[in-house]
């Protein structure tokens, strides 16, 4: 119902998917302006950068298509309008998903694919068939790893109700966070997206196998460049579990 409207109004639908994809291009446009003062950044140059980028963005625009209505839950919550999702015959979260959903985000989608077709195009790897279905898997996996973020965050506003800024700030914020080289930041945060908060599986781990750089951190295996597929399993279990309990827990307004 969503897209029909959306598609209603075509003129409309093009231009603000098109505005979407400019404003979301000035992240990158800082990268390019980072670059006209120096050469590399954190050891990478900006093919490498670009391919980082490309893999976050791309990832997340997936999610955020899909699921990223999630944030709009703690207003429902809060209001009492959720209860009209629970006695309707569909699941809840495929509801929340599709509430109000923007095909207009796909404009992000398509801004984060053109910097990775760039990244591929200018990046000096040294191909493989592995690396070349590793490109696609990482995009695979990554959405899958960032829509259970946004479902865990969702899980979290049955609690909080007033809480979609600190669902951005793991949402939006970590996609910032890996559009950069990991040598740029701590050693502790570095270890913090890895073990405690894996997305570094979304595009450090895995990039730094195709790259031919060492990974993030020390220590470990070489087989941790293919493990994202086992994080994305492992994090919509996680997320699963979370919105299972969130939604078990929800007592309506009361009134």
């Amino acid at each position: 119902m969503w897209v029909r409207s959306t598609l209603t109004y075509r003129a409309s639908f093009a231009m603000t998917a098109f505005g979407g994809l400019v404003v979301t291009g000035l992240d990158f446009v800082t990268i390019v302006l980072m670059f006209s003062r120096v050469d590399v950044l954190g050891g990478y140059s900006l093919p490498e950068v670009a391919f980082l980028y490309g893999l976050s963005a791309t990832s997340f625009g997936l999610a955020d298509l899909a699921i990223g209505s999630a944030d709009r839950l703690g207003r429902r919550v809060r209001d009492g309008t959720l209860d009209t999702l629970l006695v309707r015959p569909a699941p809840v979260l495929a509801q929340v998903a599709a509430d109000r959903f923007a095909l207009r985000r796909i404009g992000r989608v398509a801004q984060g694919s053109l910097v990775l077709g760039y990244a591929l195009i200018a990046s000096d790897i040294a191909w493989t068939p592995v690396k070349a279905l590793m490109v696609p898997g990482m995009l695979v996996c990554g959405g899958a790893i960032f829509s259970a973020v946004f479902v865990a965050g969702a899980a979290f506003q049955f609690v909080a109700q007033d809480a979609s800024e600190v669902q951005h700030a793991f949402t939006y914020g970590g996609q910032t966070l890996l559009q950069y080289p990991p040598t740029v930041f701590g050693k502790e945060l570095v270890r913090g997206v890895t073990f405690m908060f894996p997305l570094a599986f979304v595009n450090w781990v895995p990039a730094a196998y195709v790259l031919g750089r060492p990974y993030p951190l020390g220590g470990l295996p070489r087989w941790a460049a293919f493990a994202p597929p086992l994080v994305a399993v492992g994090c919509c279990a996680a997320a699963a579990l979370a919105w299972r309990a969130g939604l078990r827990s929800y007592r309506s307004t009361g009134s």
